[in-house]
């Protein structure tokens, strides 16, 4: 960081892994600065895959309304239209929120868009959990 005024994707993207490593659980990794290093990548390389990224670290951060937000801003993008990142994380978010039904639906249609069997699988079960932030990766 001393080396350079503005730092750079790469920069950005190793000091995200460092919080990362230093933290033992997710409860001990620092999503505050986590946070705004996302802001930063989010200036410097703007990609629809930083702001998925970005909307996970400020719910974690913040609180899960505030990373919905962001999340909710991506539903048009074009880029994400065959991916099965974005209903996850809105599952997650919205699961967090206590908006069951509508997680259950997130879940669901990712499962739908994924062609991973394992992963099908694990968003099958989050969304037929009988118990709300049970499920698996909750």
């Amino acid at each position: 960081m001393a080396l350079t005024p503005a730092p750079g994707p790469y920069l950005l993207q190793a000091m995200i892994a460092a919080c990362h490593v230093r933290a033992m659980t997710a409860a001990d990794t620092d999503w505050i600065a986590i946070a705004a290093y996302y802001q930063a990548l989010a200036l410097a390389a703007p990609s629809p895959i930083v702001e998925i990224n970005r909307a996970v670290a400020v719910g974690m951060a913040f609180g899960p309304a505030q990373g919905l937000a962001i999340a909710d801003a991506l539903r048009q993008e074009p880029r994400l239209k065959g991916s099965q990142l974005l209903p996850t994380l809105r599952g997650d978010l919205l699961e967090k929120l206590g908006r069951v039904a509508e997680a259950r639906a997130e879940f669901r249609r990712a499962a739908e868009l994924t062609g991973n069997d394992k992963e099908r699988a694990l968003l099958l079960a989050r969304a037929n959990s009988p118990h709300p932030n049970i499920g698996v990766g909750a």
